[in-house]
């Protein structure tokens, strides 16, 4: 109880200083530390369902007067911590259960140490950290065989950079100065030299890798997708398909070298490509803004991607973001777009300074001493990226889909612009041509839900025919059976409307007649479709295979199928092969059976 006491306390007071767990950096240390307490709890105190969210009212009584922040953040605190548990928890119960049975397999051999790669198997399979199966093992007197876990973890690793890895020749240096400079937040085109290139075999494509003594090209980074555009002189051009960012450099991937790579070329980053990528990355700090005044303070970055067209945004939140919600960013954001807030930006600031200006940081992050700072009205954060001059260039930004990636994170999808209108546009079509069925009405949903309802209502009286329909083709079907041996054999060509009802028909009568086999076929939509149902005692006695059979009959319908021993299906194109191939199966059961 101790235990949980002080995890609680620790977390809480974590959380309330807008650290929320994760799993990176001082995220993840928050999220173990909640875990050990959950897993005392679950181990100890027999709480195998979430109940330390229930005990932060109490911690908010107790110590809320010294730490107000608590109580201002309280409803936070607990859904957090109930998030938490409610994801750890299962993971706990099937970690537990197999450590377990590891503890018990090493006790039966005398062994007081588990085997690092079945370990392993338990860390990488279902989630169950390191450091807590050495907790669990350590109360028990066991411990594990590291060396074997770090054996195991580094092939792991070895087989990720296999996946990833590609080859580079040395870089050939064209010249010995060769400093880079990045001019693309003022100009779009510049005169270039290559100060040094390399081949690259990546996944069998040879490509090259290009750096310049300034550029005009903004390299992947913070989330926006590097440029893309041409370099070129008088004797020819070549394409830059990617500008990425490798130890400093700003590298410029193309596919074929320059013929003369000593040559002075002009660099063109690709206009509307570039515009489009910056409408975005600026949406992505109006809502960022927006998201903090909807939703709270405790709103934080969490990643994001910024394309010329689409964007989405990663945010810690801990639970779904309603429609109204979604709606009130969504109109702040465009309320921002249309005070046509021009950029301010501020290069080379001091980190303090910065922080005195209201710049976002995100906690856990490393910055240099000096920071740039964009701000458009009251959206002020640290950025390298690419803006737009004022938020008005955005035009529009539509939501289009919200949804969770992870504990405690979720992501919001987006377009602004010319996409966006594409977007809306798209959907208003679909409404017109809604509407288009249902004139003279004025409100288009009731509309809707209302042959929405009477369908449900026609599917039921449908349901209730068909029912009906089957029991009367069940009783044909009775009439129709044959003794063979100690069975019952029905064949019959039925006219049905799907599948499926085939299917309820030969189960509908095998729980009436247990020793009923059953072979059906229909044209269903101008294609062949068999059916085989066999009884157990078929199965058993004389080795009867449903599947087999319907394997050799779909031939006469020029198709295939499969199934279980007792039940299968086909479809073909043929239906006039449906008799003869109802016929064979027919006689390959009656000779089975003799």
């Amino acid at each position: 109880m101790r235990v949980v006491a002080d995890h609680l306390r620790a977390i809480a007071f974590s959380i309330a200083d807008s650290q929320l767990p994760s799993n990176i950096k001082a995220g993840y240390v928050i999220r173990r530390i909640l875990r050990r307490a959950v897993r005392y709890g679950y181990t100890y105190l027999d709480q195998k369902e979430p109940f330390m969210h229930s005990l932060v009212p109490t911690l908010v009584l107790t110590m809320g007067g010294a730490f107000p922040e608590l109580d201002a953040q309280v409803d936070l605190i607990q859904r957090v911590i109930k998030e938490e548990e409610h994801s750890f928890l299962s993971t706990l119960e099937t970690g537990m259960g197999l450590l377990e049975r590891l503890a018990e397999k090493a006790k039966a051999e005398n062994r007081r140490t588990i085997h690092g790669r079945e370990v392993f198997t338990l860390y990488d399979t279902f989630g169950f950290p390191l450091d807590l199966t050495e907790l669990i093992l350590s109360e028990q007197g066991m411990n594990v065989n590291r060396e074997e876990f770090q054996k195991e973890m580094d092939m792991q690793k070895n087989r990720s950079r296999k996946a990833a890895e590609s080859e580079s020749d040395d870089w050939t240096v064209l010249m010995k100065d060769d400093t880079e400079e990045f001019v693309g937040y003022e100009y779009l085109s510049s005169e270039v030299k290559i100060t040094r290139y390399r081949k690259v075999v990546t996944k069998k494509r040879e490509l090259y890798h290009l750096v310049f003594n300034l550029t005009p090209f903004y390299a992947e980074s913070g989330g926006q997708v590097g440029d893309r555009g041409i370099i070129e002189n008088d004797k020819e051009k070549v394409e830059i398909t990617d500008t990425r960012k490798e130890n400093e450099l700003i590298i410029h991937v193309v596919k074929k070298l320059p013929e003369d790579p000593g040559a002075t070329f002009t660099a063109k980053v690709n206009p509307n490509r570039r515009i489009r990528t910056a409408n975005n990355h600026t949406a992505t700090h109006l809502m960022h803004h927006a998201l903090r005044e909807v939703l709270g303070a405790h709103v934080e970055q969490k990643g994001s991607l910024v394309e010329p067209d689409y964007l989405r945004f990663d945010f810690s939140h801990f639970q779904k973001v309603s429609d109204e919600e979604l709606r009130k960013v969504e109109h702040m954001v465009n309320g921002m777009i249309r005070q046509n807030s021009t950029a301010e930006e501020h290069r080379a600031v001091p980190m303090k300074q910065a922080e005195e200006m209201g710049a976002l940081a995100l906690f856990g992050e490393k910055y240099g001493d000096a920071v740039r700072v964009i701000k458009f009205g009251n959206s002020v954060e640290l950025c390298g990226g690419t803006h737009v001059a004022a938020t008005g260039q955005i035009g529009i930004f539509r939501i289009f889909r919200e949804s969770s990636i992870a504990a405690g994170i979720r992501r919001i999808e987006a377009f602004t612009g010319e996409v966006a209108e594409r977007y809306i546009d798209e959907h208003m079509e679909t409404v017109k041509q809604i509407a288009g069925n249902f004139e003279n009405q004025k409100d288009l949903v009731k509309a809707v839900q209302a042959v929405l309802h009477e369908h449900g209502s026609l599917s039921k009286q449908v349901g209730k025919f068909q029912k009906n329909m089957l029991g009367v083709l069940a009783k044909t079907l009775e009439d129709q059976m044959e003794r063979v041996g100690d069975i019952m054999l029905a064949t019959s060509r039925v006219d049905l409307e799907n599948p499926g009802l085939m299917r309820d028909l030969a189960f509908q009568l095998r729980s009436r007649y247990p020793k009923v086999c059953l072979i059906l076929g229909a044209e269903i939509e101008g294609k062949a479709h068999l059916a085989i149902m066999l009884a157990d005692l078929a199965i058993k006695t004389y080795d009867l295979n449903a599947s087999a059979i319907i394997r050799e009959v779909s031939k006469e319908i020029q198709g295939g199928g499969g199934g279980q021993p007792f039940f299968a299906t086909a479809g073909g194109k043929n239906p006039k092969g449906i008799d003869s191939a109802l016929a064979h199966a027919r006689k390959l059961i009656k000779e089975t059976i003799g």
